[in-house]
C-alpha cells in the first residue's frame, strides 16, 4: 500500500480465473443510495483493464447495473459481481444496492465477502453516513470483517475530504476515532469561475509523495510546500494509529523517542491491521477524466484490497451442520475438502432460466457433477420464512459473472464465487454439499418484509400465470414474503418499502409478463355482539311436490376475547329432531364466518338453539342449515354488532435522539407504549401495541422519522374493541365503494 507504479494486468473483455484461495480477494461495496458505489466499481474496472471505458450509471451504460429496472430507475436494485485481475490476483467486487428497501442483497454480498469497502460521498449530509450504513458497519465489526472507508465525490463543488473523514472517525470510530484516518490527502487544482477546485490527484502520507494525475496519467512529484504543514500533522496522526496497531510493542516507544520508523515497517504493520480489522483506512477515489486511462485512487486501492484484505483462507466459515446423523467433517477453506457452498443470490434471466450465484467454501464445484440441495427460509428473528426442502442436483453450467456477462468455468474452487444454470428448484440461501455427506450452513439474517402490497391479477389470462411469477420473486428474494389471506381471500406480497414494492410490480409485468393490479390491503377485522340477543329463523317453502321447512329460534350472547363460537343445544321435547340440530349449528357457523354485518368473520359468542319446529317430510339438512343462518342474521339486526381490530406487537429499535418523536408517534397511531429499555450503545428498544389499522405504512413513516437509523418487528397480539367513530367511518367508506368491503 505504498506509493507504487502499476501495470494493469487485466485485459478487456478477458476474466481473471483462480487456481488457489490465497490469490482471490471477495470485497462488497457497500454505502447510501448515491454514494457511487458502481461508478466505483467502473473506474477499478477501468484501471484494471476489464473494460476499456467506464461507463455511466446516467446511460445505463455500467456494468453492474444491467437490469433494464436499473436502467430505468438509474440505481442499483439488486446484488451483481465484477471479477477483475491485479497484480495476479482475482478481486470478486460485489457491488450491492444503497437504498435500504433491498438490504437482501446488501445481505447476501456481506455473506459473499471477506472484507468490505465502504462508499461515502463527501456531498452527503452526516444523517445519511450514519443511517443504514452504520448498522451495516455494526454487523461487520460484531463478526470481525475488514473494512475500509472510501470518499467519493471529491469532484464536485463544496466537499471536504477532511470534514468527510472526521464525520467517519465519530460514526464509525467509537471510542477509538484513531482506527479511521486517511493513508492520502487529496490534491485539488486551481478553483475555476464556480469556485470548485477539480480534484488532480493525491498525497501519500506515508511517502510524502504527490500521485498527480492532471496530465491524464499518474505521475509522482514532491508536495507543495504550502501544503508540507498540514501533510505533516496528518502523517504523525496516521503513524501513530499503525504504531497502536502493531505487534512490536517496543514500536512507539522507539517513535516517541525520535526514531524514524521505515515506510516498510509501517507498510506492512498497517496491512496486518486493517487484515484483522482493527484499522480502517480512509482512502479518496474520483473515475477517470476523459481520456485517462486510471481514475484518481483507483490504483491505491486496488493496492490496498489485494495487499491489505484477508484472502478466503483467513476468515472463518460460517457454521454448517451435518445431516441425517451423519459426521460432521473438518472443514476449512481447502479445495481438496468436502464440498460446502451456499447460494447467495437467484436470478431470472429469459434465455437461460433461473442462474444460482454460488459462493464456494470448502471443495470444489465442477459442472456436470451431482450436489445435495438443502434449503430453508432466512430470517431476523429466528423464525422460518419457509419449509424445509432438499434434493440431488446435476450442476449445470459454471461460468464466471461480470455484470450481465457470463464466461464459462470448468469448476470454482473454495473461496472463489461462480454463476450456475439451472440449479433445480434451488433458491437463496440454500447449501451445496457432496450427495454422501450432506450439510447445511447456517442461514445469514434477512430482515423480515412489514410492508404489505396486495395484487390481483389484472385479467383472467393473468390468474394462472400469477401464482407462478409470484413463486419465483419469492425463490429469488428471501425478504419478500408471499401470503394468501384466508380472512381477507387477498393475496399479499410483504416487500420491505415502497421502492422494493415497484421492483417486485415491475418484474411481474416485464420479466413474468403477469399484468397485475395492486389494490388497498385489508386488514383482518372481526365482528362480535355486543350485548345479548334472540333471533328466528323460519325457513317454509312450499312450491309443489317436495318443500322445505325448517324453523328454529336462538339466543347469542357475547363471551370474552379469543373465544370463538360456542353453540349450545337446549332444545327440549324433540322440537328439531336430533340429526337437524348438526344442521343448525352449520348454518350458524357458515354465517358466522361470511359475518352479519359488515362482512367480517363473527366471533366471540355463544349461540344457544332452544326451540324449533320440523315437518315429517319437508324438513332437510339443507332447510335447517338456511334457517341457522336466518335466526344468526336476525338476531344480529337486533343488536349493535362491535368490530374489533387486530392488535400487533411492535418493538422499535432506535438511536437514543429519536426515542421521543418515535413514542409521540405511536401514540398519535392509537398505541400503547408498553415500555422502553436500553439496547446497546446509543439505542434503545421501545415497546408498544398498535391496532394493525395504523401501522400498514410504518416500515416507510419510520424509516422518514429515524433517518434511515431505525427498525421494527411485529407480532399479533389479539383483536379488541374498535372506537365506534371509527368504526361508524369504515362503514360510511364501505357503502361509498363496495367493491372494497
Amino acid at each position: 500500500m505504498g506509493d507504487r507504479t502499476h501495470a494493469h494486468t487485466g485485459a478487456a473483455g478477458r476474466a481473471a480465473t483462480a487456481d488457489r484461495p490465497s490469490s482471490v480477494r471477495n470485497v462488497v461495496l457497500v454505502g447510501h443510495s448515491g454514494s457511487g458505489k458502481t461508478t466505483l466499481v467502473e473506474a477499478l474496472a477501468q484501471t484494471a483493464g476489464a473494460v476499456n471505458r467506464a461507463g455511466r450509471v446516467e446511460d445505463g451504460a455500467t456494468v453492474s447495473d444491467y437490469d433494464e429496472i436499473e436502467h430505468r430507475q438509474q440505481r442499483s436494485v439488486q446484488l451483481s459481481l465484477v471479477s477483475v485481475e491485479w497484480g495476479g490476483y482475482r478481486i470478486n467486487l460485489l457491488d450491492t444496492p444503497g437504498y435500504a428497501d433491498f438490504v437482501g442483497e446488501l445481505r447476501a454480498g456481506l455473506r459473499a465477502a471477506d472484507a468490505a469497502l465502504f462508499v461515502v460521498s463527501a456531498a452527503q449530509e452526516a444523517d445519511a453516513v450514519a443511517g443504514t450504513t452504520r448498522a451495516v458497519w455494526e454487523e461487520c465489526a460484531a463478526v470481525g470483517m475488514p473494512r475500509a472507508i472510501v470518499v467519493t465525490h471529491l469532484d464536485t463543488a463544496r466537499t471536504s475530504f477532511e470534514e468527510m473523514t472526521r464525520i467517519c472517525g465519530e460514526i464509525f470510530g467509537g471510542d477509538d476515532p484513531d482506527a479511521v484516518l486517511p493513508l492520502y490527502l487529496p490534491v485539488h487544482g486551481p478553483e475555476g469561475a464556480d469556485g470548485h477546485a477539480p480534484l488532480t490527484g493525491l498525497t501519500g502520507l506515508l511517502t510524502e509523495r504527490v500521485l498527480d494525475y492532471s496530465s491524464g496519467e499518474r505521475r509522482e512529484n514532491p508536495p507543495r510546500e504550502e501544503r508540507r504543514t498540514a501533510l505533516r500533522e496528518a502523517r504523525d496522526r496516521l503513524i501513530e494509529g499503525i504504531i497502536a496497531e502493531s505487534e512490536d510493542e517496543t514500536l512507539m516507544d522507539r517513535y516517541l523517542g525520535g526514531a524514524e520508523v521505515e515506510v516498510g515497517t509501517l507498510v506492512d504493520d498497517l496491512e496486518r491491521a486493517v487484515a484483522r480489522g482493527t484499522f480502517h483506512p480512509v482512502l479518496a477515489a474520483a473515475p477517470a477524466a476523459a481520456g485517462a486511462r486510471q481514475g484518481i485512487g483507483t490504483v491505491e486501492l486496488l493496492d490496498l484490497v489485494t495487499r491489505g484484505f484477508p484472502t478466503p483462507l483467513e476468515r472463518p466459515l460460517p457454521g454448517v451442520t451435518p445431516l441425517h446423523g451423519a459426521a460432521l467433517p473438518d472443514l476449512s477453506c481447502d479445495p481438496d475438502g468436502p464440498l460446502v457452498a451456499e447460494v447467495v443470490k437467484t436470478a431470472s434471466d429469459p434465455y437461460v432460466g433461473r442462474v444460482s450465484l454460488v459462493r464456494v467454501f470448502s471443495g470444489t464445484l465442477r459442472s456436470d457433477e451431482t450436489v445435495h440441495v438443502f434449503g430453508r427460509g432466512l430470517t431476523d428473528h429466528g423464525r422460518e420464512s419457509r419449509p424445509f426442502h432438499e434434493t440431488d442436483v446435476r450442476v449445470g453450467a459454471l461460468s464466471s459473472p461480470f455484470g450481465k456477462q457470463q464466461r464459462p468455468l470448468t469448476a470454482c474452487i473454495a473461496g472463489d464465487l461462480a454463476c450456475v444454470a439451472k440449479l433445480g428448484s434451488a433458491e437463496t440461501g440454500d447449501t451445496l454439499s457432496d450427495t454422501d455427506r450432506p450439510l447445511l450452513m447456517d442461514p445469514w439474517a434477512a430482515p423480515d418484509p412489514l410492508l404489505p402490497l396486495a395484487v390481483e391479477a389484472h385479467g383472467k389470462a393473468d390468474e394462472d400465470k400469477l401464482s407462478q411469477g409470484l413463486s419465483r420473486l419469492v425463490a429469488e428474494d428471501p425478504t419478500m414474503r408471499l401470503e394468501q389471506n384466508q380472512d381477507t381471500h387477498q393475496v399479499v406480497l410483504w416487500c420491505l418499502g415502497e421502492a422494493h414494492q415497484d421492483v417486485a410490480l415491475d418484474r411481474l409485468r416485464n420479466r413474468y409478463g403477469v399484468q397485475v393490479d395492486a389494490v388497498p390491503h385489508k386488514v383482518s377485522l372481526r365482528e362480535t355482539f355486543a350485548a345479548p340477543s334472540t333471533g328466528r329463523g323460519r325457513h317454509v317453502k312450499q312450491s309443489g311436490g317436495h318443500g322445505q321447512y325448517a324453523i328454529c329460534e336462538i339466543d347469542v350472547e357475547p363471551l370474552p376475547a379469543g373465544s370463538g363460537i360456542e353453540f349450545v343445544d337446549k332444545v327440549v321435547g324433540g322440537a328439531v329432531p336430533r340429526q337437524f340440530v348438526l344442521s343448525v349449528e352449520k348454518g350458524v357457523r357458515a354465517q358466522a364466518a361470511r359475518g352479519v354485518a359488515a362482512g367480517h368473520p363473527l366471533v366471540d359468542v355463544r349461540v344457544t338453539l332452544r326451540d324449533g319446529k320440523s315437518h315429517s317430510v319437508d324438513s332437510s339438512d339443507a332447510a335447517f342449515q338456511t334457517a341457522g343462518a336466518l335466526a344468526l342474521r336476525e338476531a344480529a339486526s337486533e343488536t349493535r354488532i362491535q368490530l374489533l381490530e387486530p392488535v400487533a406487537e411492535i418493538q422499535v429499535l432506535v438511536p437514543d435522539d429519536y426515542v421521543g418523536p418515535v413514542m409521540s408517534d405511536l401514540s398519535g397511531r392509537r398505541g400503547r407504549v408498553i415500555g422502553t429499555e436500553q439496547s446497546g450503545p446509543g439505542r434503545t428498544l421501545v415497546r408498544a401495541e398498535v391496532p394493525e389499522l395504523e401501522i400498514g405504512r410504518y416500515a416507510v413513516d419510520l424509516r422518514s422519522l429515524s433517518h434511515g437509523a431505525g427498525r421494527f418487528d411485529r407480532a399479533y397480539a389479539r383483536h379488541e374493541a374498535m372506537p365506534p367513530q371509527l368504526a361508524e367511518r369504515l362503514g360510511e367508506q364501505r357503502e361509498s365503494n363496495p367493491n372494497d368491503a
